[in-house]
C-alpha cells in the first residue's frame, strides 16, 4: 500500500457521504471536529433542504471525492465502489456489513465484487466504523467524536469499533493523534496503516486492538519499522483462552499453541501485550510521554505505608524491580526527613513535611535523581467539586517541578482511576510527568514501557522462518532414526542398537548395563503408554525376559545406554506455528512436561544467549543452576544441544512438522546433555 492515496483517504480536502442515518452522524462529526472543506451528500431518495442538498450518484459530485463514508446496503457496495473507481476518488470507508466476516457464500461473493470493483483504491472494511483524524481535523465517523486536535498523539488502530469508543470515551488523558477501525481488513489492514504512520513526526506510538492479523510477515516487517523509527507498539489481542486450530501429536504442539506463539513474538520483538484496555491506556501513556523506558528498575513513593504495601504486593508477578536506595542517596534523604522516616523502596515518607514546600521539592529531587528508571509519586486527590484539594495539587507541582530535566521519567500514580482529576492529567502531561490511574495498571504499565525498553537496547531482532508448507499427510521417523538425523547436527545420544528380540540379551552386554529397553515402530510415537519402554535393565536375565515382554508390540527393539546421573530432564522441541512460522519450546522434561507446564517458547534467530535466557525464566532452572547443595547441570551442554535441534530444523524448514527430544537429560557440569528419546514429524513427499 503507497502512501499517497491513503494520504489522501486520511487527510481529504473534501469528503462524500454515501446513505441515510449513520451519514447524519458522519456530517456531525465532521462539524464537531472542526472539518473546513466541502461535504457531499448522496441519496438516491432523500429530498434536498434549505441546508443541505443531496445528489444522486457518485456521478453527480461536482469533482472526485478525496475520502467517502459509504453506509448503503451491502448489496449496492460494488457498484458504488466502482463508480468511485471511475470518478478517481481517494478512498473510502464501507460501514455496511455483511461480506466475508459471515463466511456465507453470499457474503465472499459480495467480498470477490466488492475487491474487483475497487481497483487499487484503497479503503477500510467492510464492516467498519470508521476514523478520526485529531491531526488533521476530519472525522469519518458515525457516532460520537470526544477529544481535541493535538500536534503529537498515539495511533489507535482497532479490530473493534465499540472497543474504539471506549478508549476515546476514557477519562484518561490519553492524547489520540489518529483513531481507526479496520474491520475486515479487506484492502487496507493494520501492518499497512503501521508502516505508513512510522513516517509521520506527529504519531508517537502506536496502540492496536486485534483480533487476527491478515499477514503476518508484513506485520513484523511493520514492527520492525516502527522500532527504527523509534514508535513502540502496545496492544490488545484476544484469543488467550482460545484452543490452538491443530492437532498436535508432540508435547511441544500441544505446549506452544496459538496465543503462546504469539505472546513470545511480543516479547522478542520489543511489543508490549496488554490483558485490560486500562492497562493499554496507561501503558500508551508512558510511551507517549518519552517512549519506552530503558529499564524496570522503579521507585516508588508516597505520603502512605499502605499504599506502600500495596504497591509491592500488587507488583509481584511483574518485572519490576525495586532495589534499595543508594546509601548517598540515603543521606541526604535523611537529612530532609529526619530519623523518624525509614527509607526504603517502596517508599513511605509519611507527612511530616506534607506542606513545607521546598522539602517536598527537595525530597523529590533527591529521588528522581536516585538511579531509577522511573519514579512514581503515588497520590490521591480528593474531589475538586465538593473538597479543596489544595495541597494535594500543591504536593503535585513540586514533583512536576522537581522531575523535568531528572534522568529518571515521573509519573504520578492514583491507587484509584477516578481519583485522579482532568487538571491534575493536563498539568502533568503539560510538565513531561505521566499520569498514570489506578495502581494496577500504573505498575503495569511501567513493567511493559520498560520491557520494550530492554529488548531495543539489545541488538537481537526477530527473524521469522515461515515455510511454504502445504499441510498435508506427514510422516513419523522410528526413534532411532530421529536419533540419528539429529546426531549428525551434533545432539549427544545414548549408546544404543537396534535388534531383533532374540539379539537383545547380547547386545545389552555389549553395550553396558543399565540399559533402558523401548519397542520400535512408526506407530509407537509414545511408547510408555503402551508399556514399550522398559528402565533399569541390570542383567542379561533381564533383558531376554524384556525383549520378549516387548516383542508382542514390535519385532525390532531398541537397546540403548541407561543415563543414570540426570541433574535435570529437558525439553526441546520444534513446532511450525500455521502464523508465525517455526518456533523453538523450551521446558521442563520427562514425566513432568504436563505436571507442571513450565516452558518458555522461542522465535528466531536463535543464539546461545537467546537458549540460556530462555532457560533461566523457567521453573527448572533452579535445577540447572544446582538446588540445595545438588550438582549443577551442564548449562553449556544443553545450550549446545538445543542450538542443534534448531539447525536441523533450519535445514528441514520446508518439511518439518513437530520435533520433539523429550527428554534430554542433563548431567553434572562437564558431563554434558544427552537425548534418550525424539519425536520428529516430516510432511510426506509428493
Amino acid at each position: 500500500m503507497s502512501s499517497r492515496p491513503i494520504d489522501r483517504l486520511l487527510v481529504p480536502r473534501n469528503v462524500a457521504l454515501v446513505g441515510g442515518t449513520w451519514t447524519d452522524a458522519v456530517a456531525k462529526s465532521c462539524q464537531t471536529i472542526g472539518f473546513d472543506g466541502p461535504v457531499w451528500r448522496i441519496h438516491p431518495t432523500r429530498p434536498s433542504t434549505a441546508t443541505t442538498h443531496y445528489f444522486r450518484s457518485i456521478d453527480e459530485l461536482p469533482e472526485a471525492p478525496d475520502a467517502t463514508f459509504l453506509a448503503a446496503p451491502n448489496r449496492d457496495v460494488p457498484a458504488v465502489a466502482a463508480a468511485l473507481k471511475r470518478r478517481g476518488a481517494g478512498g473510502f470507508v464501507c460501514f455496511a456489513a455483511g461480506f466475508s466476516e459471515t463466511a456465507t457464500e453470499e457474503g465472499l461473493r459480495l467480498t470477490r465484487e466488492l475487491d474487483e470493483a475497487a481497483g487499487d483504491l484503497p479503503f477500510f472494511g467492510p464492516n467498519c466504523y470508521g476514523f478520526i483524524n485529531f491531526f488533521d481535523r476530519v472525522a469519518l465517523w458515525p457516532d460520537q467524536v470526544v477529544g481535541e486536535p493535538t500536534r503529537r498523539g498515539v495511533a489507535l488502530i482497532c479490530q473493534s469499533g465499540t472497543i474504539s469508543l471506549n478508549l476515546m470515551f476514557s477519562q484518561r488523558s490519553l492524547p489520540i493523534g489518529y483513531l481507526i477501525t479496520v474491520g475486515n481488513q479487506q484492502r487496507v489492514a493494520l501492518e499497512d496503516l503501521i508502516e505508513l504512520m512510522c513516517d509521520d513526526d506527529r504519531v508517537t506510538a502506536f496502540g492496536l486492538y486485534i483480533e487476527g492479523i491478515k499477514d503476518p510477515a508484513r506485520f513484523a516487517r511493520a514492527v520492525d519499522k516502527a522500532r527504527r523509527a523509534g514508535k513502540p507498539i502496545a496492544l490488545v489481542k484476544t484469543g488467550r483462552t482460545a484452543a490452538a486450530a491443530r492437532t498436535t501429536q508432540s508435547h511441544t504442539g500441544a505446549l506452544a499453541g496459538v496465543d503462546v506463539v504469539f505472546d513470545a513474538y511480543c516479547r522478542d520483538a520489543g511489543i508490549a501485550r496488554l490483558d485490560s484496555l486500562g492497562a493499554l491506556c496507561e501503558t500508551l501513556k508512558v510511551l507517549h510521554a518519552g517512549g519506552p523506558l530503558p529499564g524496570r528498575r522503579v521507585l516508588i513513593l508516597g505520603a502512605s505505608g499502605g499504599d506502600m504495601a500495596m504497591t509491592a504486593d500488587t507488583a509481584r508477578d511483574l518485572g519490576l524491580e525495586f532495589p534499595p536506595i543508594e546509601p548517598s542517596n540515603v543521606t541526604r534523604l535523611r537529612d530532609i526527613l529526619s530519623e523518624r522516616v525509614t527509607i526504603a523502596n517502596p517508599f513511605d515518607f509519611h507527612t511530616y513535611i506534607w506542606f513545607d514546600l521546598p522539602k517536598l521539592h527537595a525530597l523529590f529531587s533527591e529521588s528522581t535523581r536516585a538511579g531509577y528508571d522511573a519514579v512514581g509519586f503515588m497520590v490521591d486527590c480528593p474531589p475538586p467539586e465538593t473538597t479543596d484539594p489544595k495541597s494535594y495539587y500543591e504536593a503535585i507541582d513540586q514533583f512536576i517541578s522537581a522531575a523535568r530535566d531528572a534522568p529518571s521519567r515521573g509519573a504520578v500514580i492514583s491507587s484509584l482511576p477516578e481519583s485522579m482529576a482532568a487538571v491534575t492529567r493536563k498539568a502533568c502531561l503539560a510538565g513531561g510527568v505521566v499520569p498514570l490511574q489506578g495502581q494496577r495498571d500504573a505498575l503495569v504499565a511501567l513493567d511493559a514501557a520498560g520491557s520494550i525498553g530492554e529488548v531495543w537496547g539489545g541488538a537481537r531482532r526477530v527473524e521469522l522462518r515461515i515455510p511454504q508448507q502445504t499441510g498435508g499427510a506427514t510422516r513419523a521417523l522410528t526413534e532411532a532414526d530421529g536419533k540419528a538425523a539429529l546426531c549428525a547436527y551434533g545432539l549427544a545420544v545414548p549408546k544404543a542398537d537396534v535388534v531383533a528380540p532374540d539379539q537383545v540379551a547380547a547386545t545389552a552386554s555389549r553395550i553396558g548395563f543399565p540399559v533402558v529397553l523401548k519397542a520400535v515402530g512408526e506407530h509407537l510415537q509414545h511408547k510408555s503408554e503402551v508399556g514399550g519402554v522398559i528402565v533399569n535393565v541390570r542383567t542379561p536375565a533381564d533383558a531376554a525376559a524384556g525383549a520378549a515382554k516387548l516383542a508382542t508390540l514390535s519385532d525390532r527393539i531398541l537397546v540403548e545406554e541407561m543415563i543414570a546421573d540426570g541433574v535435570a530432564e529437558i525439553l526441546v522441541g520444534v513446532m511450525v506455528d500455521a502464523q508465525f512460522g517455526q518456533v523453538l519450546l523450551l521446558g521442563a522434561g520427562g514425566i513432568t512436561t504436563e505436571l507442571w507446564h513450565d516452558t518458555v517458547t522461542l522465535l528466531p534467530p536463535f543464539t546461545a544467549q537467546s537458549i540460556e535466557a530462555g532457560l533461566k525464566r523457567l521453573t527448572v532452572w533452579k535445577l540447572l543452576a544446582g538446588f540445595r547443595g545438588k550438582p549443577a547441570g551442564d548449562v553449556a551442554a544443553l545450550v549446545e544441544a538445543a542450538l542443534a535441534v534448531t539447525r536441523y530444523a533450519a535445514d528441514h524448514l520446508e518439511t518439518l512438522s513437530e520435533l520433539d527430544v523429550n527428554p534430554i537429560i542433563v548431567r553434572p557440569a562437564g558431563r554434558g546433555a544427552v537425548a534418550v528419546d525424539t519425536l520428529i514429524r516430516l510432511a510426506e513427499e509428493t
